[in-house]
């Protein structure tokens, strides 16, 4: 049989489609002929009849060019009235013939053009060129005789009525024109309304015919439908389709479904009278032999047998409860182990297993007329809470379809709840029995129990009136935990803005330091140089008057300096760096930088070091050194007689505290520095501790200071991990002792060691007033340059300083250029570029950090990346002095550092090295 084409709905659109098109196509090349015809005629009318008035208009103007022209020459005998009249006598005749050529096809136009040359050359031969004429030769006489009469003017009159003429005809030939396009554009209107018409009649014919094609397929499908509905849940009937397309498609789907649907149908049906069929069932055998022979019916299944598990002391064992087509009582063994046989092994695996290959020596199904041999067999384990509570085996003549499996398998989902259902009923009534004989005897100990109850109660009682009280204190302990929260998050938002608060003030100081040391390094630099005197041109006083003003300069920088590490130690970004420390020196470096002092104050200084103290120690040399000589200096700034001791010793074992057991430490040591000068009352001892606070204000008028240097040894103390106990008594003297730990393994919380300080902290009665205490890193001697050494290493240095301050680089300037340096200034980071490129090498550059447009840090690193000079010595100059502010010029590329206020003496020493280099 010939195979029938396939023609779908999707063709047929798509050649109705086709056809609409190409009828578009036809009609789009027809009226696109036209439109281009019309387009044409449009253009021309457009174009011709616009170039045909310019050249008139453009005639026109050259007559009145040459006219007044004329008229202007005649009247002012200036020759310049001549150029346009020129000028229009040389270009009319070439519109002429462009206007003459343009009226080829109109011989009456062209005949009028003829007419205005004439007149136009009349003009000219008449009144142009002899009045001209008679103007160059001066005539004018024969001048004033012909414009009496002016036979010009009436060749000027003719022109213009002629050019009127010419321009109507020309009207009339364009609304001419004009109106036959109109007729042309009403013919293809008529003519794009036909085409129009022709393609919708085509796309209606072609739709009706698809449209029928594809609705009498579609109501074929519905009427059948709508027969398979009427048969009320019959699902026997099916879709024929005769056209070979996607209805056909949607009538085997359909027909497919209808298959599953009746197939689901019947799945629905057999599950739930298998549902049903369990109710009012009360033991295991019984819903055994009544779920085999319901599932036998609805398979087909013509042998089977139920096993249920059972504990025992061997384990789990699955024992036969039931069997179907059972042969005296020999339908399968009778109890099989977790893993033993087919069925043991779909109890272990908790899987369904599906033979269709069955061995000849399988159980043999029983009839009446002989024993046959299963087609196929069926094993499935139920579940419960994922736990094989049966195993079912079924046998078949036939293979086990899909769907039967399916059934089975639906059935046996809910099955295992059933079963468990059972056991725990059977369970619950076996229970009951053991209940009833035990209510006997548990009646005769209510009795007794009756009695022990009402002394319960009486304890109940009690019970509930501690369980009120206690209700009551949660409650209380409820609202307090209530409150403390609220007050957590109040402190959190305080501590956040005491955060806050210290990173401004961080950024003040820091912001402050350096406007304070950029006009105090001037003050510095400039008052040494004074009191130098080198030229002897000051006097004495004047030279104490430079003496005084460098000493004050100092004293404000050892302000700044303290103000910082308060700052720094307060928001805890001081670093401690932990090395080893030589304890045998201490005593000569304490006289050589203090015994200059004792001299001068004629006090004794006097140094104790016992004999256990260790040698070496493990702290920050730097902060201890600043502690003692804080302590010293306070201690010969108060004491105008006596002596100042220092004793230094190891603490012994049995005076050491709890807290400071717990310390991991080497050993402790105990610094005291006693005085025998004013003292300080009892109840200021721990105010003097606190920032900017002394004993009293007369103390602040004889001594002056600030208040700060015991409010930083103290904070010291603590970063190392010790602390600072006084001992004074006014008028006798005072006793400042350092106690601090050998960090051998690392910083210690100060926190417990603020604790052991109040376990040995004694009561003391004298008191000394606190002065401020400077920090002294060398001792304090005459700057005297040496400027035979620098001569050579100096003279002939070009030297180039960057700095915005003017103050500065005229400070610097006059310093260095006595040691014989040639000095350059610049005074931002562009500006140095812009001189290096240009001048002449240097042999070393001073460089300031802070600076506008572009500072020190941008400036040494394009010397270093764009101008490649490696080698060129930079020694960075900078009044923020700040924590890593060295490391951060350093990896900019600077040499070296320095910070302001400058010391001359470290400046040149740190300019030597690098020149030498």
């Amino acid at each position: 049989m010939e195979k029938k084409i396939r023609f779908g709905i999707k063709s047929k659109i798509i050649i109705g489609y086709l056809i609409v098109i190409v009828c578009l196509f036809i009609a789009f090349i027809v009226l696109n002929s036209q439109i281009s015809s019309l387009q044409k005629e449009r253009n021309f009318i457009i174009d011709h009849d616009i170039e045909v008035h310019d050249l008139t208009n453009r005639i026109e103007k050259h007559l009145l060019d040459m006219e007044t022209g004329q008229r202007g020459y005649i009247i002012t005998g200036e020759a310049s009235y001549l150029e346009p009249y020129n000028s229009a006598a040389s270009s009319w005749e070439k519109d002429y013939n462009a206007l003459y050529q343009l009226l080829n096809n109109n011989p009456n136009q062209q005949e009028k053009l003829e007419k205005i040359k004439g007149s136009i050359q009349d003009w000219i031969e008449t009144a142009g060129e002899p009045t001209i004429a008679l103007k160059k030769e001066n005539n004018t006489k024969e001048l004033q005789q012909f414009f009496e009469k002016d036979p010009g003017r009436q060749y000027m009159d003719d022109i213009r009525s002629q050019f009127t003429s010419f321009r109507n005809v020309e009207k009339k030939s364009t609304e001419t024109r004009a109106t036959e396009l109109d007729e042309k554009n009403q013919k293809i209107k008529i003519g794009l309304y036909g085409l129009l018409l022709f393609v919708t009649l085509i796309s209606l014919a072609i739709a009706i015919v698809l449209s029928n094609s594809i609705v009498n397929t579609i109501k074929e499908v519905t009427q059948t439908i709508k027969r398979i509905t009427a048969a009320k849940g019959e699902l026997k009937g099916r879709i024929k389709v005769r056209s070979n397309d996607e209805i056909k498609d949607l009538g085997i789907a359909t027909n497919a479904l209808l298959e599953n649907i009746e197939e689901r149908n019947w799945l629905q049906t057999n599950i739930a009278h298998a549902v049903t069929m369990y109710q009012g069932i009360a033991s295991v055998d019984k819903l055994a032999e009544k779920f085999l022979f319901t599932v036998s019916e609805m398979t087909g299944a013509s042998f089977g047998a139920f096993y249920v598990r059972e504990e025992n002391d061997k384990g789990d064992l699955f024992v036969k409860q039931a069997a179907f087509a059972d042969r005296k009582g020999d339908a399968g063994r009778e109890s099989f182990l977790i893993g033993e046989g087919l069925i043991g092994q779909a109890a272990l695996e908790k899987r369904t297993l599906v033979i269709n290959d069955v061995p000849d020596t399988y159980q043999l199904i029983a009839s009446g007329l002989g024993d046959v041999k299963p087609k196929s067999i069926f094993i499935v384990p139920v579940l419960f809470e994922d736990e094989v509570i049966a195993v079912i085996e079924l046998a078949s003549l036939h293979e086990f379809t899909v769907l039967e499996q399916e059934l089975i398998s639906q059935v046996i989902e809910t099955f295992g709840l059933t079963i468990n259902g059972v056991i725990r009923r059977m369970e619950i009534a076996r229970l009951l029995k053991e209940s009833q004989a035990m209510t006997e005897e548990l009646q005769a100990q209510s009795e007794e129990l009756q009695t022990q109850s009402e002394e319960l109660q009486m304890q109940s009682e009690e019970l509930r009136m501690i369980n009120e009280q206690l209700e009551e204190r949660t409650k209380d302990a409820e609202e307090k935990s209530f409150e403390l929260e609220a007050a957590k998050e109040d402190l959190e938002e305080k501590a956040h803005q005491l955060e806050l608060n210290s990173q401004y003030k961080s950024e003040f100081l820091a912001n402050m330091s350096h406007e304070l040391r950029t006009p105090l390094n001037s003050i510095l630099i400039l008052s040494e140089m004074l009191e130098e005197n080198a030229a002897k041109t000051l006097s004495e006083d004047e030279e104490e008057y430079a003496r005084i003003i460098h000493s004050s300069g100092k004293d404000l920088l050892a302000l700044i300096n303290d103000i910082l590490d308060l700052s720094k130690v307060e928001s805890g970004k001081l670093d401690v760096l932990l090395a080893e420390m030589n304890m045998s020196e201490l005593p000569d470096q304490i006289e050589r930088n203090f015994s200059h002092v004792a001299e001068q104050k004629k006090v004794q200084l006097k140094i104790n070091k016992a004999q256990d103290v260790p040698d070496i120690i493990h702290t920050d040399e730097k902060r201890f050194q600043q502690i003692v000589k804080n302590l010293l200096s306070n201690a010969f700034k108060f004491t105008e007689s006596g002596s100042v001791t220092v004793s230094i010793q190891r603490v012994a074992d049995h005076r050491l505290t709890t807290a400071m057991r717990t310390v991991d430490t080497d050993c402790w040591l105990e610094i005291a520095v006693a005085d025998t000068g004013i003292g300080i009352p009892k109840e200021k001892h721990q105010l003097i501790f606190e920032a900017f606070q002394q004993a009293d204000g007369a103390t602040v008028r004889k001594y002056g200071g600030t208040g700060l240097g015991l409010s930083i040894c103290s904070e010291f103390a603590k970063l190392l991990g010790g602390w600072i106990s006084l001992s004074s008594e006014v008028g006798k003297g005072s006793t400042f002792t350092l106690y601090l730990p050998s960090l051998s393994n690392g910083l210690v919380d100060y926190k417990k060691v603020n604790f052991a300080y109040e376990e040995v902290a004694v009561s003391v009665e004298e008191a000394e007033p606190e002065a401020e205490i400077t920090e002294i890193d060398h001792p304090i001697q005459p700057v005297e340059p040496s400027l035979q050494d620098d001569e050579n290493v100096f003279q002939d240095k070009r030297v180039l300083i960057v700095d915005d301050d003017q103050r500065n680089i005229f400070a610097l300037k006059t310093a260095l250029a006595k040691q014989g340096m040639t000095i350059m200034t610049a005074h931002n980071g562009i500006e140095c570029l812009e001189m290096m490129k240009d001048s002449e090498p240097f042999d070393l550059i001073l460089m300031d950090i802070m600076m506008p447009q572009m500072d020190g840090y941008e400036a040494m690193q394009k010397i270093r990346g764009e101008l490649k000079l490696v080698d060129l010595p930079i020694i960075a100059l900078t009044a923020k002095a700040m924590k890593n502010d060295r490391e951060k010029c350093l990896e900019a590329g600077a040499s070296d550092y320095i910070s302001k206020p400058l010391d001359l003496n470290q400046l040149f020493s740190v300019m030597r090295v690098w020149l030498v280099n």
